[in-house]
């Protein structure tokens, strides 16, 4: 999977479409999905444009590296889920169920978010 320019995520950075914004910084942005599903569900995404983690973690500075991680730790603590517990998920690759070409994750909580994989 190779960067698409006109993501629904770059076309969010560049302010094209709307977004419920729960925290940023000079390197990350945090917003509300537009489809939750728990009572929290937070997108947390580099500035940069990154495809998955391992994009991420070759080409991304050390700064932006460091910003990506605290912001998933400080949107808990913004949303109230930082005690009660909550799950942090990225979908990389086809067979990881990625939809979007640009590194993101997920963070739920607000309730119990249930199994990592359902069995099947």
């Amino acid at each position: 999977m190779s960067y698409d320019d006109d993501n629904i995520f770059a076309k969010i950075l560049r302010g094209e479409i709307p977004c419920k914004k729960v925290a940023e910084d000079e390197h990350t942005l945090a917003f509300e999905d537009i489809n939750p599903l728990r009572a929290v569900h937070v997108l947390v995404i580099p500035k940069g444009p990154y495809v998955d983690w391992r994009d991420f973690a070759a080409t991304a500075s050390a700064d932006e590296q460091a910003a990506f991680t605290c912001m998933i730790a400080h949107v808990a603590d913004l949303t109230g889920i930082a005690e009660g517990g909550y799950r942090v998920a990225s979908n990389i690759g086809r067979d990881g169920g990625q939809e979007v070409p640009h590194l993101h994750m997920h963070v739920l909580g607000g309730e119990p978010v249930g199994p990592l994989v359902a069995r099947g």
